[in-house]
């Protein structure tokens, strides 16, 4: 937890520092304020104005999708489980792309935040109207209603791509690839709140989240309500997606990958869990921002080329562990 803390702290200074335009970390710390003078002028202007939220939303965006991944792979017993899995991003991909390409910015600067948030919550309602509708509330009907309606919105969300405006091609790759560039003042509070509501969520019930180790059962008998348990917990995970997707777009795999890496260190118990969950959440996320500003200058590369890369190589390495 320590070193966690110590890597955000270390890695959020070089995220302000470095990008298109590199900043001493002198200048940094002069614009934040840290040596007792406030600094003013063109650089510290790029300090609090861009970079510090944008730093501040790689954190919280970060540690939401961690938090979301642990929630999901424990109520669905399904250790491949993340956002992507039950159609939650699909849902808020289609609606964004939807304004990008067809409807336009009719709302001002609130349209396509709005749009993925509509379209993550009515991926949530459409997964869950099919569950009810089949016999048992198991686990594994809950990932296969996801899969049916993720492959459903992705399939509409390529339909709007080649219906829509083909100007906004590049736009729309960018934005279902996910990235941070959209981050102001203005929307920095959308992602602490969709982020600080799946922690508080995990947080207040990590001992029911614990009886779900022990099995279903088990966890009945404890006094557990498993179907209803499983079901708010989905719901609580699409609004925190649907809120995360609609300030930084689709990113992919650190929903997956951080519980994986936060087991070993902190067990298999949710109170450590959560919190190491979102601690190395915002350790990737910041680490993955810095990389896709500094890869290619003067470009930005989507966010989710760096996280769908490490999550490729950690789920074979996986796959290679567990064979042996």
């Amino acid at each position: 937890m320590a070193a966690g803390a110590a890597a955000i702290a270390a890695l959020a200074l070089l995220s302000i520092a470095y990008g298109s335009t590199v900043i001493a970390l002198s200048d940094v710390v002069a614009a934040l304020g840290l040596d007792g003078h406030v600094a003013s002028g063109p650089v510290a202007r790029i300090v609090v104005d861009l970079r510090l939220p944008r730093t501040i939303m790689a954190i919280c965006v970060g540690a939401g999708l961690g938090v979301i991944g642990a929630v999901l792979q424990t109520v669905t017993r399904n250790d491949l489980a993340d956002p992507f899995l039950f159609g939650l991003s699909s849902g808020a991909a289609a609606g964004a792309v939807s304004v990008i390409t067809i409807f336009g910015d009719r709302f001002g600067i609130w349209t396509l935040p709005v749009a993925a948030f509509t379209g993550g919550i009515l991926a949530a309602g459409i997964v869950l109207l099919l569950v009810s509708r089949v016999r048992g509330q198991g686990p594994e009907r809950l990932i296969l209603a996801g899969l049916a309606v993720s492959f459903m919105f992705i399939a509409l969300t390529n339909y709007l791509v080649f219906a829509g405006d083909q100007r906004a091609s590049h736009s729309v790759l960018f934005w279902t690839m996910g990235g941070l560039g959209l981050a102001r003042w203005d929307n920095v509070g959308l992602a602490a709140l969709g982020a600080g509501t799946i922690l508080a969520y995990a947080l207040w019930n990590h001992r029911k989240l614990d009886a779900f180790l022990a099995g279903e059962n088990a966890a009945e008998s404890l006094g557990v309500p498993v179907v209803r348990m499983r079901r708010t917990a989905f719901l609580v995970a699409a609004f925190s997606t649907a809120i995360l997707v609609s300030v930084a777009g689709v990113i992919g795999f650190v929903g997956l990958m951080i519980p994986h890496l936060s087991r070993p260190l902190a067990g298999p118990l949710h109170l450590r869990l959560i919190a190491s969950c979102a601690l190395f959440g915002a350790v990737l996320l910041l680490a993955s921002d810095l990389l896709a500003r500094t890869l290619l200058p003067p470009q930005e590369l989507p966010i989710g080329i760096i996280t769908s890369s490490v999550g490729a190589f950690f789920v074979v390495t996986m796959l290679i562990r567990n064979r042996s």
